[in-house]
């Protein structure tokens, strides 16, 4: 997979030399779309709607103030194996009768990347070169050095219950990405509400980047992201002693990518996310769900006192290329339950 992988790290070395340009890119904020929690994972990422914890703030920031007591929560994920080291951590803080506030950190790596720039010599002369076709060129493992490909996001949540059938909320998110000598900084905004208009019926939305978010790059390039809309619905069913949670979520998204979406209607595409988890008792969940990358995606949850632990499973079917690893997360979500804590104390 890395003999796959690390060229096309290398030809997007090559294009930052390119100064002065302003691009809409597709996927410039790619790694933003991952998501978090391994409860969401296990769903197919149908959370518009159905998240109601500290993970609220990637999901949906309005979701945020269903939090009644102050909660942790930390996620490790092997996405495609080793290949790619994917972390996460967030904090909830409700505030008052109706407010919350919350701060969450995303970290996507691909660490230890052979560079080849300056390791193809002359044979003869022993002097670098950088034209393959040349007859006397020579890869000289001593000159191979590494560098790491690492995206930051940093998300800062306010969430606030308007009513008791509609909550809203917003994030402000920084965003930090790094290659070789390569950076890129950049600043965005998302705006979420959830509304329920019957008991247990959930409705939610959330825009992704609604002003259009500019990521600047030291070379002089600037690629702007644009807003995605994700809409969603999740139901919540009493039976057998639990309660049955079904959810859709839908991406909308305005970049024109006819090639790379579930379907789409000229410039305007649409993915889909479904998920299903049966919770019993409150204290074992079992769920199944179906993605955006067409990956069926199946785990479980435990809750212990004050402590959530959640699994997730992802398998890529790759058709006839090379398949991916598979992708493995665990995440925690610790709730400080105690009176002195309720919200309003």
């Amino acid at each position: 997979m890395k003999k796959i992988f690390f060229p096309i790290v290398l030809l997007l070395l090559s294009s930052f030399t390119v100064s002065g340009q302003v691009v809409l890119s597709k996927y410039a904020g790619e790694f933003l779309a991952i998501g978090v929690g391994g409860r969401a994972s296990a769903m197919g990422g149908a959370q518009s709607a159905a998240v109601r914890d500290v993970t609220a703030g990637y999901w949906n920031p309005a979701g945020l103030a269903f939090v009644d007591y102050p909660q942790i929560s930390l996620m490790h994920e092997e996405h495609f194996g080793n290949l790619v080291n994917y972390n996460y951590a967030s904090v909830a803080i409700p505030y008052g009768k109706d407010m919350s506030f919350g701060a969450s950190l995303i970290r996507l790596g691909v660490d230890g990347i052979p560079d080849t720039r300056e390791a193809l010599i002359d044979g003869v002369t022993k002097e670098v070169i950088y034209d393959i076709t040349n007859p006397r060129a020579r890869l000289d493992p001593s000159r191979i050095t590494e560098f790491n490909n690492t995206d930051y996001a940093l998300f800062l949540t306010f969430a606030k219950r308007h009513s008791d059938n509609f909550y809203f909320g917003a994030n402000a998110k920084l965003i930090r990405r790094d290659i070789a000598e390569f950076g890129a900084t950049g600043i965005g905004f998302d705006v979420g509400a959830v509304y329920m208009p019957y008991d247990d019926l959930y409705l939610g939305a959330n825009i992704q980047d609604v002003t259009t978010t500019l990521i600047a790059w030291d070379t002089g390039r600037q690629e702007l992201i644009s807003p995605t809309m994700k809409i969603g619905a999740a139901y919540a069913l009493d039976i057998l002693g639990g309660v049955l949670t079904p959810a859709v979520d839908f991406d909308l998204r305005f970049e024109g990518r006819e090639f790379a979406s579930n379907f789409n209607i000229g410039p305007v595409s649409f993915d889909h996310h479904f998920g299903l988890e049966y919770n019993f008792q409150d204290i074992i969940a079992i769920r199944g769900g179906y993605n955006d990358v067409n990956q069926f995606t199946m785990g479980a949850g435990v809750k212990l006192p004050k402590l959530n632990i959640d699994y997730s499973f992802m398998r890529m079917n790759s058709g006839e290329l090379e398949r991916l690893p598979d992708s493995h997360r665990i995440s925690l979500v610790l709730t400080l339950e105690e009176p002195r804590f309720l919200r309003g104390n």
